[in-house]
């Protein structure tokens, strides 16, 4: 496990709005957020790509998404496997940026030497983030970047590890206090959540369905799209479990769980 880079608790506050989308294709809706947070006109909105090989590729998916759900300019802005991304590319005209979806491990590392100065630039210049499957995990304070075994025990299918066996988390961008999974319905990780909340490793989580997006604001979320949003939280016993309450489009989110000591 590794520590995280900031106290329990301590996030930093997004004047422009925090968008996390659980992945999938069928809702080009769940961009709509983003849109109208970034602005009328033609909004630029960055597509942050950590490129295997098919960066170009992914974009015109991506591309073709935000386009889907309003008036914008989407904008590449592709990160080489092992390399570094560079907060100062959004100070260039961008209205909203999308960190999108790919190896969630290899986002953690693009991003690794700018935790703490990504979030001070996207609130300097109001500039709205969503993040698309492992984009929205990158949001958390800690992030729950893969594995599937707990001490060698199955809790979720192997195909959702991410190239990892146990659950690692690791420092996020500290954008939002809890801690969240995607793909949640469709890949069986609200499991992989449950059991870093059980074991303390982070202090609570939000577990995301395919094709939904968790608008955040301050002490609440709403929930917009086609599936739903899980919210987990320790349980009031000897501190060994969790429980799970569910939230389906159109319902409001409290957000406000307590850091851990």
């Amino acid at each position: 496990m590794t520590a995280p880079h900031r106290r329990h608790g301590e996030h930093r506050a997004m004047s422009g709005g925090i968008l996390l989308v659980g992945g999938g294709w069928d809702a080009p809706e769940v961009y709509g957020p983003l849109l109208r947070a970034a602005g009328g006109g033609s909004r630029r909105i960055g597509c942050v790509i950590v490129d295997e090989g098919d960066g170009e590729e992914e974009f015109g998916r991506y591309a073709g998404a935000l386009r889907a759900a309003g008036e914008c300019v989407p904008v590449p802005v592709l990160v080489p496997v092992g390399g570094r991304f560079e907060p100062e590319l959004l100070k260039d005209g961008l209205d909203g940026v999308l960190v999108c979806g790919g190896l969630t491990p290899a986002y953690q590392d693009a991003f690794a030497e700018c935790l703490e100065l990504l979030p001070e630039v996207l609130a300097e210049h109001g500039v709205p983030y969503a993040g698309f499957s492992a984009g929205a995990v990158l949001a958390a304070q800690r992030a729950v970047v893969g594995g599937w075994l707990v001490d060698g025990v199955p809790v979720c299918p192997p195909d959702t590890a991410e190239d990892l066996d146990e659950i690692e988390v690791r420092p996020g961008l500290g954008l939002v206090p809890f801690a969240v999974d995607v793909h949640a319905a469709q890949w069986g990780t609200l499991a992989r959540l449950v059991a870093a909340v059980s074991h303390g490793w982070v202090p609570y989580g939000v577990a995301i369905d395919e094709n939904t997006v968790l608008t955040v604001t301050d002490e609440r979320g709403l929930v917009g799209g086609r599936g739903r949003v899980h919210v987990v939280r320790p349980s009031d016993g000897d501190g060994s479990g969790a429980v799970v309450r569910s939230y389906a489009p159109g319902e409001s989110v409290p957000l406000d769980q307590p850091p851990l000591p």
